[in-house]
């Protein structure tokens, strides 16, 4: 009878176990993201390139992309991407710019072509992060100005931001929404540009400094809007937010069965023993 007894229990152990994995490896894939994308725009920032083509991993993502546009966030697969610039209509062999890229899914970036020289030309890539207080706005500037030097901007009388450099993006700033006029100082050579914005409740703004002080392409501040997400626990959602919800429910699910597994199995052996006996 021992000797059946522990045939039992090994045979309950293999199913118990089994059942486990499977529950768990459910579990895994419950709790794996819908969606592998990164969200990505471009800004075409680099007063030397002219028009150009533009090209992921070989093939033509956007092509005649002119000096001083900016794309909405569209989807990119996580991972490494091999991005070429090159002059419109010329092929990715003609490219001017070369670079790898890295994107990871549920993150927003901006990507920017800069430079103003052969010497220079490149990509600097930014982590966004479109959330939003309800009701409020966000602004963000990105100084892609190769010769405007340091920047200061003010809000009205108040200085928000102090000491932008080119290749860099400010922090953001949460404001109401309203009227504003951001005035845009260069530092260097002491001279201000007003900005008007009407900012809308739940927006992210991010305002672009592109092109040469007192230089061909002028200098120019150039808007790009995205919808904010308001939706707690989504710290880089844009356009294309999407909700993962918690999958810690399934784990009430398997604990409840496996007591039940091992409620059944303990009975069995009672009757089994009790058959047993009676024999």
């Amino acid at each position: 009878m021992k000797q059946h007894l522990n045939r039992f229990f090994q045979r309950t152990a293999l199913a118990l176990g089994a059942f486990l994995l499977m529950a768990l490896f459910s579990t895994a894939a419950l709790a794996a993201p819908a969606d592998n994308n990164a969200m990505v725009r471009v800004v075409h920032a680099s007063p030397v390139a002219g028009t150009v083509d533009v090209f992921v991993d070989g093939t033509a993502l956007l092509p005649n992309f002119q000096f001083g546009t900016v794309t909405d966030y569209v989807p990119l697969a996580a991972g490494s991407h091999k991005i070429q610039v090159a002059p419109a209509g010329k092929g990715a062999g003609a490219a001017v710019i070369t670079q790898d890229v890295t994107v990871q899914a549920g993150m927003l970036y901006t990507v920017a072509a800069v430079g103003n020289g052969s010497s220079d030309l490149g990509l600097q890539a930014f982590v966004d992060n479109n959330t939003v207080t309800n009701t409020m706005a966000k602004v963000r500037v990105y100084h892609l100005s190769p010769n405007a030097g340091p920047v200061n901007i003010a809000a009205g009388d108040k200085t928000v931001i102090t000491g932008l450099t080119y290749k860099t993006a400010s922090d953001y700033l949460t404001v109401p929404a309203g009227a504003y006029t951001f005035n845009v100082t260069a530092t260097t050579v002491n001279a201000t540009v007003p900005v008007p914005a009407t900012l809308s409740a739940n927006m992210v703004y991010s305002v672009f400094a592109v092109g040469l002080y007192n230089g061909d392409p002028a200098l120019k501040f150039v808007v790009g809007t995205a919808k904010g997400s308001v939706v707690a626990g989504m710290p880089n959602t844009g356009n294309d937010p999407s909700i993962h919800t918690s999958n810690n429910e399934t784990l009430p699910w398997i604990a409840g069965s496996v007591a039940a597994i091992l409620l059944i199995s303990a009975a069995a052996a009672s009757r089994y023993a009790y058959t047993r006996r009676s024999n």
